[in-house]
């Protein structure tokens, strides 16, 4: 499927993202003395931006797409959770309210930008506490999944995502239709059998258990065996960084795509890209490795930018033409 068709198939398309919501916060500047109370630079505020991070960037990355997406999560009833709740408006993604959960405070990361270079991030979180899929969330959530093509689950271990949450996922999605997770490894989430699983090389090390590894080192054979093994997804994409990603297929590495990254200015949220342009185009039709493919071109134009960002079907298929032999 040429790549412009694939891009046309997948605006046709409807997904469902279930996650950890996020409010990404830039503070611009620039430091050019040190402060006099201590050893740190002094920052010149010149502006402030905000946009969606976390289970909300993956739903920004599927609007910008042209995917119609909606997305479920935790936005606290704070300024910072209306702030968000309006950005999601903007991208056109659905935002159910009632099927929010615990009105914890808003997740807030603040990155503070100096020339290019991120100086510092302050992280504003509560301690996490478990989704509540109480009898009407699990009736709302339902007629959700039975609407969408795909269902997306983004793990950023905030309380959303939860081994019973998978587990009774698992039970509503019908034959054939893609459930993809992004999990960041810890000891009491267990499931098996997703379409598609998409860690990061560290991520991916964890999830196979093998923590004793060097960090200079990345045994391949090891970590797609046991991460079959432990979680038998159908697909294992490993983002791999500025070495591209490594498409796994029953406990074996296959092929790695080199990236398509001309410069990286900032690797925020290129995760999310992945997980979103992956899904969508397995959801359109595209076999892995056409879809995969599309997803690297895409982490190639987000990390080319600056802040937390998405990749239009423009973009990518510009990408495409300067990445091409």
């Amino acid at each position: 499927m040429p790549m412009q068709e694939l891009l046309q198939e997948i605006a046709k398309k409807r997904i469902l993202v279930i996650g950890d919501l996020m409010l990404d916060h830039y503070i611009w500047g620039d430091a050019s003395r040190l402060s006099p109370e201590a050893p740190v630079p002094i920052v010149k505020v010149d502006r402030d931006t905000y946009t969606a991070g976390g289970a909300a960037n993956v739903a920004a990355n599927l609007r910008a797409l042209g995917v119609a997406t909606e997305v479920i999560g935790t936005a606290g009833a704070d300024a910072y959770g209306r702030m968000l709740q309006d950005i999601l408006r903007q991208y056109g993604v659905a935002y159910d309210d009632a099927l929010c959960g615990e009105k914890a405070a808003t997740i807030v990361k603040t990155r503070v930008m100096c020339r290019n270079q991120q100086l510092c991030r302050l992280d504003r979180e509560d301690a996490p506490s478990a989704y509540a899929l109480s009898e009407g969330v699990r009736a709302g959530l339902q007629e959700k999944i039975a609407r969408a093509d795909a269902v997306i689950l983004s793990d950023y271990a905030k309380g959303v995502i939860t081994s019973e949450l998978i587990r009774w996922v698992q039970t509503c999605v019908r034959p054939g239709q893609i459930l993809a997770l992004d999990p960041k490894p810890r000891a009491d989430l267990v499931f098996t059998g997703v379409s598609l699983m998409t860690p990061n090389k560290a991520e991916a090390v964890q999830l196979a258990g093998l923590h004793g590894t060097e960090a200079h080192t990345f045994p391949k054979e090891a970590v797609a065996a046991c991460i079959h093994e432990r979680y038998a997804p159908r697909h294992l994409v490993i983002t791999l960084g500025g070495e591209g990603m490594l498409l796994c297929a029953d406990g074996k590495p296959g092929r790695q795509i080199p990236t398509a990254a001309r410069e990286v200015f900032d690797v925020s949220g290129a995760g999310d890209t992945v997980i979103a342009t992956l899904t969508a185009a397995l959801a359109a039709g595209a076999d892995i490795d056409r879809a995969a493919a599309l997803a690297n071109l895409a982490a190639g134009v987000v990390v080319g930018k600056l802040g937390t960002a998405v990749a239009r079907p423009e973009e990518i298929l510009a990408c495409a033409t300067r990445t091409a032999p």
